[in-house]
């Protein structure tokens, strides 16, 4: 029989970012009280939560005390160490499990364990060395893209290589730590799937979703994705597969690829709520942040209807080289609503916010979110 934590307890979260802000304001709103752990101070999550902790991750006795406080942890991004998750599960049950951050914070482990059960990913070869870096090439051949195995986002630690001459230079800019070759898919574009499992093996998910990135961070998000509805059942299905297969009690995504073939490859997993499923906090019935807090704390998951096709538009600090935007200029669009995080400080490809516009369809709502945002610096030009 599963023993859920009622409204009323007090849940951890261990990181402080937008991601754990958003989850405090849909935990607060059922009722239950939020504790967060970070190395950071008057952070996004801090902001929000009822008690803000500053330590180290690697303070494991801070983390010990931190979990004896509250009646089950969860996380807000997957580079929190695994030993830290341990040393948490020692007083609170950890939501995801420690082993499924370990699984997921390293490319390497998470694309073996993804081809060990069975699901599509791209060719890729385990490189340690320069000597392996070359013998992989002649593998998969060129282009290729290196990736570091471990603590890589939003395009950090990654470089294509176009012929076997430029293996030196790209071994070298990766500083000769742990990386994955992977073969460059020439793909049509980048989907995902965010979705959550509950305690008892309950299972909801939001669709499939079209992710366009600037830079390598994700810029908009359309949900419903623009695709055949056989393409959505064939991703949900293997999402579903993930979270059954890794036992994940929580929020994860799966990012993919759509070739220009038609097929869909893996290209990382994430065991949180997602960017591209920020739009549920205004689309869906239940965000993707509430279905988190259910599923770490054993309540039923909640329906994950699209009340309205939806555009998700990223605020990076980039906006702010100017000046403050003009925030009344993007609330004057009746369809979109404002989120920003509380950020202390803006930097160029830093998020500090984001738009959500509801429409007709995706592709109005695209129009909406990305003339809203241009409206925020239209005076400054």
């Amino acid at each position: 029989m599963i023993r859920a934590v009622p409204p009323g307890s007090t849940v951890g979260v261990l990181g402080s970012g937008q991601l754990g802000r958003m989850f405090a304001i849909a935990a607060r709103r059922m009722g239950y009280r939020v504790h967060t752990l970070s190395p950071d101070v008057d952070t996004p999550t801090g902001q929000v939560a009822d008690v803000e902790v500053r330590a180290s991750y690697d303070d494991l006795d801070e983390v010990r005390e931190f979990a004896s406080r509250v009646k089950v942890v969860t996380f807000e991004f997957e580079n929190v160490p695994a030993a830290a998750a341990a040393a948490a599960a020692e007083f609170a049950p950890v939501r995801p499990r420690g082993e499924v951050l370990h699984t997921t914070q390293n490319r390497l482990r998470e694309k073996q364990f993804l081809t060990r059960h069975g699901f599509p990913c791209v060719p890729f070869r385990a490189v340690a060395s320069l000597e392996d870096l070359r013998s992989a090439l002649r593998e998969i051949g060129t282009p290729a893209v290196l990736k570091t195995a471990g603590f890589g986002y939003d395009g950090k630690g990654q470089h294509k290589i176009i012929s076997q001459g430029h293996a030196a230079a790209a071994w070298s800019l990766l500083g000769g730590h742990e990386a994955v070759l992977e073969a460059f898919i020439d793909f049509e574009c980048e989907l995902s799937v965010v979705a959550a499992r509950g305690l008892a093996g309950d299972f909801a998910h939001y669709g499939l979703v079209k992710n366009d990135h600037l830079n390598h961070i994700l810029d908009m998000t359309v949900a419903p994705a623009p695709v055949v509805e056989s393409l959505c059942r064939e991703a949900v299905e293997i999402t579903r597969g993930v979270l059954e297969t890794l036992d994940v009690a929580g929020v994860l995504c799966v990012e993919f690829f759509l070739a220009k073939d038609g097929r869909l490859f893996i290209n990382e997993l994430a065991p949180r709520p997602h960017n591209s499923g920020h739009f549920t906090f205004d689309a869906c019935l239940t965000s993707q942040f509430e279905q988190q807090l259910r599923a770490v704390c054993g309540l039923p998951l909640g329906s994950t209807e699209l009340l309205r096709p939806a555009a998700m538009a990223n605020l990076l600090g980039d906006l702010w080289d100017h000046g403050e935007p003009d925030w009344s200029a993007a609330c004057a669009f009746p369809e979109v609503k404002l989120h920003l995080y509380g950020k202390l400080e803006a930097r160029p490809g830093r998020k500090m916010g984001h738009l959500t516009a509801l429409a007709n369809s995706g592709g109005e709502a695209a129009r909406i979110a990305a003339a809203a945002r241009e409206a925020l610096t239209a005076k400054q030009r």
